[in-house]
């Protein structure tokens, strides 16, 4: 099964509820990151490709129609150019909002790892990040950078612009899909967030 659909955009751009609709329009199942924190295969595979090594992207997605969120959201260059009939949906909010959110629910999980070598440590701490999970600046400064590049790379016909609370509407037109009766799904708030990871969801060793 190839994607059909890659997101770009960086966690905690409303990417749980971007899962949860792509799904609902026969979409998936969407990969996310909460589909690789409790599959041990699926944290062997991509602390590999963290850590530098390299991996079958069909492997990666076995099953899956979709990605949203990291892991995923790293490689979007990669991804768009070995699925090049993959839909680019950029997932974005303001940039306070988003590192308000960040400062609530991952960077905390991040900042309290105990093993350096976690998946999120290496993909989000390391390699998003630079190690620098204290410098606002800098963490803002990398979600405008990824929004600018993700912009650049892809003309309007492959590339959804979603912001955060904009509904089916721009969605379904860009998939081509009719707009469900069913709310636009909202979800993973912070309680939420903290709820996955202390009910087994642990990114410490992940």
């Amino acid at each position: 099964m190839a994607l059909s659909v890659i997101g770009a955009g960086f966690g905690r751009t409303g990417t749980e509820s971007m899962k949860l609709a792509l799904e609902a329009l026969g979409m998936g199942p969407c990969h996310h990151m909460k589909e690789v924190l409790p599959n041990p295969d699926q944290i062997a595979l991509w602390r590999a490709l963290a850590g530098g090594g390299v991996v079958d992207w069909d492997k990666a997605f076995a099953g899956y129609n979709s990605t949203v969120d990291w892991p995923g959201a790293y490689y979007w260059r990669e991804l768009s150019a070995y699925y090049p009939k993959a839909k680019i949906v950029l997932t974005l909010r303001s940039a306070e909002s988003w590192y308000a959110s960040m400062e609530k629910t991952i960077l905390k999980v991040l900042k309290t790892s105990t093993e350096p070598t976690s998946l999120g440590l290496r993909l989000i701490g390391h390699g998003v990040f630079d190690d620098r999970l204290d410098d606002r600046d800098h963490l803002i400064a990398k979600f405008e950078k990824n929004t600018a590049d993700v912009q650049a790379a892809f003309d309007g016909e492959r590339l959804l612009t979603y912001n955060l609370g904009d509904g089916w509407e721009p969605l379904c037109r860009f998939l081509g899909k009719p707009v469900p009766e069913a709310p636009f799904p909202r979800t993973n708030a912070p309680d939420e967030f903290h709820a996955t990871v202390s009910h087994g969801a642990k990114p410490n060793g992940r």
